[in-house]
């Protein structure tokens, strides 16, 4: 196959995929440079705040001695207790009278006070960054734009580079920066693909749908009572930055309780020691974290979140310590199944070192195909113009660019609707444009 026949037979593909680029690579150098961070979360936190997160191994006081101890520091009231594993410090996660909410750290067998640090650690701002919230929180539909982007970029990468993969490439730094971005894309693209893929399920607008339709379905999470934490009070949406903290899984972030009722309902400290006596006894390994309440009507959340999405599992007491419902990882529907594994594989906690390294290799490959990308056009671009790919108005060249996209414009309503605007945009301005130049002509 010719360079000219290539070119002319995908030049829609071609044309889509320089745009998109265009447009999304920016939102996804910053979401792989977040990400790629967010994957050493551990050794951050251990760099950053040293030995607040650690605790010398001892007998532990009661958890209602660790609430007591934050909210006298604070003045604040306590939403989130862990029971932390040998070695480790007590958290306490509260809301402030300001309205905002700290992490404090204690000692497990004294309840001083070691330290206190953001809700998720040095992630905190890492998060919000990475699901662009820190612009907003409906920013995050552009973190789910990007990703289903994400995914026709590397769909219509692989299929300008299949027939061109054999062709000798050009001489010079444009042969060199081709070869890089097609070989770098052929390797990389699966887990790029990957990444886009399970990144999705913590969309503002998909994720919550898919959540809504599997439950309904029977293929998501089981029933279970109204908790703290988990299942009752107001909805609050998890966003795509709701990465591995130890509360809770993928699954289970649809709601957060309102802890802003009444007070001196019940005696949180009485119930939060029966509660986390309870998930002892039970087997609920640590670390765990409890959602507090002050409803009687709710039970008490107690979850644990393992490296691997099989080791999840979430116990529901209720305040008198009798356990309503203990749901873990084989209790969940198919569809839950699949996107927990997914969610562990992202976060590269599934399958060790070997998966967290390889997680960083794709979030590096995008900056590759970034860099290599932008190279390419600017050295391609004819002078003082932008050098987009040229449309094609055959009909039947379109049909190749039809049977790529609209598949994930159907599974991804986000990314067909931008498309269907992009190409509205596209048409009008192929349509303007001579008239524009003959108006600019006519000028003296």
């Amino acid at each position: 196959m010719t360079r000219s026949h290539d070119i002319r037979g995908y030049g829609a593909v071609w044309r889509l995929h320089f745009i998109a680029g265009l447009l999304v690579l920016p939102f996804l150098m910053l979401m792989a440079a977040t990400g790629g961070a967010y994957l050493f979360r551990e050794e951050i936190d251990a760099a950053v705040y040293g030995d607040v997160l650690k605790a010398p191994p001892s007998e532990t006081i009661t958890p209602s001695a660790w609430l007591s101890a934050a909210e006298t520091a604070t003045g604040g009231e306590a939403t989130r207790v862990t029971v932390p594993q040998a070695g480790r410090s007590a958290e306490v996660i509260l809301r402030l009278p300001s309205g905002d909410q700290t992490r404090l750290h204690l000692d497990p067998g004294s309840g001083t006070v070691l330290g206190q640090t953001p809700p998720d650690g040095s992630m905190d701002w890492v998060k919000d960054l990475h699901s662009l919230t820190l612009l907003g929180p409906q920013a995050n539909l552009l973190a789910e734009l990007a990703a289903g982007w994400a995914i026709v970029l590397v769909v219509t990468g692989a299929v300008l580079w299949w027939p061109s993969r054999s062709r000798q490439s050009p001489a010079g730094q444009r042969g060199l920066l081709r070869r890089l971005h097609g070989w770098t894309g052929s390797f990389a693209g699966l887990v790029i693909l990957f990444l886009a893929l399970t990144g999705m399920p913590w969309s503002a607008l998909w994720g919550k749908t898919v959540r809504e339709w599997t439950n309904a379905a029977g293929w998501g999470r089981p029933a279970a009572p109204a908790a703290a934490g988990a299942w009752g009070g107001g909805p609050k949406a998890a966003g795509h930055g709701d990465h591995g903290g130890p509360a809770l899984p993928w699954t289970l972030q649809t709601t957060t309780l309102d802890h802003g009722g009444q007070a001196h309902i019940l005696d949180r400290a009485q119930v939060l020691d029966r509660v986390a006596a309870t998930a002892s006894e039970a087997g609920l390994p640590k670390p765990f974290s409890i959602a507090l309440s002050k409803d009687p009507d709710l039970a008490w959340s107690a979850s644990h979140m393992g490296r691997q999405a099989e080791d999840m599992r979430t116990l529901y007491i209720a305040p008198d310590g009798q356990v309503s419902a203990d749901i873990a990882y084989g209790d969940f529907g198919p569809a839950a199944q699949v996107i927990e594994w997914g969610v562990a594989t992202h976060q590269g906690r599934q399958y060790g070192e070997f998966n967290r390294w390889l997680m960083l290799a794709g979030c590096v490959a995008i900056w590759v195909l970034a860099l290599s990308g932008l190279a390419m056009w600017w050295l391609r671009r004819p002078r003082g113009r932008l050098g987009i790919p040229p449309r094609t108005t055959s009909p039947r060249r379109h049909l190749v660019l039809v049977l790529v996209v609209t598949p994930f414009a159907l599974i991804f309503p986000l990314v067909g609707g931008s498309l269907m605007f992009a190409v509205a945009v596209d048409f009008a301005f192929q349509r303007l444009a001579p008239r524009l130049a003959v108006q600019t002509g006519a000028q003296p």
